[in-house]
């Protein structure tokens, strides 16, 4: 069953597809706002998916909370056997995953397209 999660300036639509779950963020990502992230990151392994693509395309914001909240979650996620990708971050949410090395931990994709299109890690 899909979901949403939401806070007051930022949403989690979770949506199941054949072969990942994808986590489809909406608004801005920081401190006040990065629970439901926490929260989806979280339930994540006991929902058994295998590859999680968290979608950052509606995302024009995230700060270094955000950022930790999706290291956090991929420490979770690797003990589950669960990967963590990244798809559509947008120029200045890039800046932020460029400048901080986050890219190079991720495996990063233009769309969800692409990335269901290409090898899974």
């Amino acid at each position: 069953m899909d979901s949403t999660a939401e806070g007051d300036r930022f949403t989690v639509e979770v949506r199941r597809l054949p072969g990942a779950i994808v986590l489809k963020l909406v608004g801005e990502l920081d401190h006040d706002t990065a629970e439901p992230l926490r929260q989806a990151l979280g339930a994540v392994p006991a929902d058994g998916g295998r590859r999680v693509l968290v979608d950052f395309s509606d995302v024009g914001f995230c700060d270094s909370t955000g950022l930790n909240v999706l290291l956090q979650g991929r420490l979770i996620a690797e003990r589950a056997g669960t990967t963590i990708e990244v798809v559509g971050l947008r120029r200045p949410v890039e800046r932020m995953f460029r400048i901080t090395g986050v890219d190079e931990i991720f495996p990063v994709y233009a769309d969800v397209a692409e990335a269901l299109a290409a090898r899974h890690p």
